[in-house]
């Protein structure tokens, strides 16, 4: 069987248990999304109330800016350890000279995607497959079972989330007491940042304005000084990219 003729099989199969996921658990009927890669966790929600957890297995992504496909084994910025069980499916494509299945990387658009998770539905038991849309890229998870919310897993999540009464439960972020929502600042980051991205353990989205920025150069970098100025706060990460978005669009407006 050529490789054509698999993935056609493979994604004809995905349609069927993608129609089952969806009705049962009603996924089209969360508007938000939240997942963290020490846990495997998915949740969707809209608000404390109406939210559903997840275990999942990270498939890959699709760089919407380059266009490329890029494996979960293969990404040395993805953090969960369950992508290890799709090496099954790198040797896979060794064996039958499948180049999608072994290249780490290559040019792809969305369906790649969908295609490469169907494939992997082969290999991994699971009972759907779920898109997270960024900014930058398209991040496909193969789902595996409900959890559920009064889990020791989810109660660990949450002791690690900020509990945002816009949000819900969301990774923290930090920033200075100046910006807001109310007249722009200008949005100085700690490193360039998107909604979603992966970040490395020992990173936090962090931001500042344009006047912070000043006096953080005077003092030659955060001090005493300098951070009094900013008088950082905590937030939720999806209250920072209001703000990111806010500050950054009407400054230059």
């Amino acid at each position: 069987m050529n490789y054509e003729q698999y993935n056609r099989q493979s994604f004809d199969n995905l349609i069927q248990i993608q129609e089952k996921f969806k009705e049962t658990f009603e996924i089209d009927s969360y508007a938000n999304w939240f997942y963290d890669g020490e846990t495997e966790l998915l949740r969707l929600y809209n608000n404390d109330d109406d939210e559903i957890y997840f275990k999942y297995v990270s498939v890959g992504t699709h760089s919407l800016k380059s266009e490329t496909w890029m494996w979960s084994w293969f990404n040395k910025h993805s953090i969960e350890k369950s992508k290890n069980q799709l090496l099954v499916v790198k040797e896979f494509g060794i064996e039958n000279n499948y180049e999608k299945l072994h290249n780490g990387t290559f040019s792809s658009d969305e369906y790649d995607g969908w295609e490469l998770s169907s494939i992997c539905l082969n290999f991994v038991n699971g009972i759907g497959v779920y898109k997270v849309n960024t900014d930058n890229l398209d991040i496909f998870m193969l789902i595996t079972n409900l959890v559920d919310k009064s889990s020791p897993e989810i109660k660990k999540l949450k002791q690690k989330t900020v509990d945002c009464g816009s949000h819900g439960y969301s990774r923290p972020a930090f920033v200075c007491q100046h910006l807001n929502l109310e007249s722009p600042k200008g949005f100085e980051e700690a490193f360039e940042t998107y909604l979603g991205m992966e970040l490395d353990e020992e990173d936090d989205f962090q931001a500042w304005c344009s006047e912070c920025e000043k006096v953080r150069t005077e003092y030659n970098g955060w001090n005493e000084e300098s951070e009094k100025f900013a008088g950082i706060k905590l937030i939720c990460e999806n209250c920072y990219f209001e703000l990111k978005d806010f500050n950054q669009t009407n400054l230059l407006g």
